[in-house]
C-alpha cells in the first residue's frame, strides 16, 4: 500500500494548547479555520503554500533533535511545528513573527 502524502495534526503539546486556550474568540476562531485547512492538504502543498510559509527556525532544535520549522497561521500569529512521519506536531504559537524564532 502506498504511504499517504496527507497531513495529519497533532494539537496534543501543553504549551500550544495553553496558547490556542487563552486565546480571544476571533483569534481562536481563524487558527481553528487555518487548521482545518492544513488537515486538508498534502505535505506537497503545505511547502508550496505561500500563505502559510514554511520556515526552518535555524536558531534551535526540538528536544528530540528535530529540526523546527515556523509556520504562519494568520496575519497576528506564527506556529513553532515539526514534521514527524505524517504529523505535524505543533509546539507553541507566536504573536509575532520575531517571537517564534527566539
Amino acid at each position: 500500500m502506498a504511504k499517504s502524502d496527507n497531513v495529519m495534526l497533532d494539537l496534543n503539546n501543553p504549551v500550544f494548547q495553553d496558547d490556542l486556550f487563552n486565546l480571544g474568540k476571533e483569534d481562536a476562531i481563524r487558527i481553528l479555520e487555518i487548521l482545518k485547512k492544513i488537515r486538508s492538504l498534502t505535505w506537497t502543498a503545505i511547502y508550496k503554500d505561500n500563505g502559510l510559509r514554511w520556515e526552518l527556525v535555524q536558531s534551535r532544535t526540538g528536544l528530540g533533535g528535530q529540526r523546527l520549522y515556523t509556520i504562519r497561521i494568520s496575519q497576528k500569529f506564527r506556529a513553532i511545528v515539526y514534521r514527524e512521519a505524517q504529523f505535524m506536531r505543533f509546539l507553541s504559537l507566536h504573536p509575532d513573527h520575531d517571537s517564534a524564532y527566539e
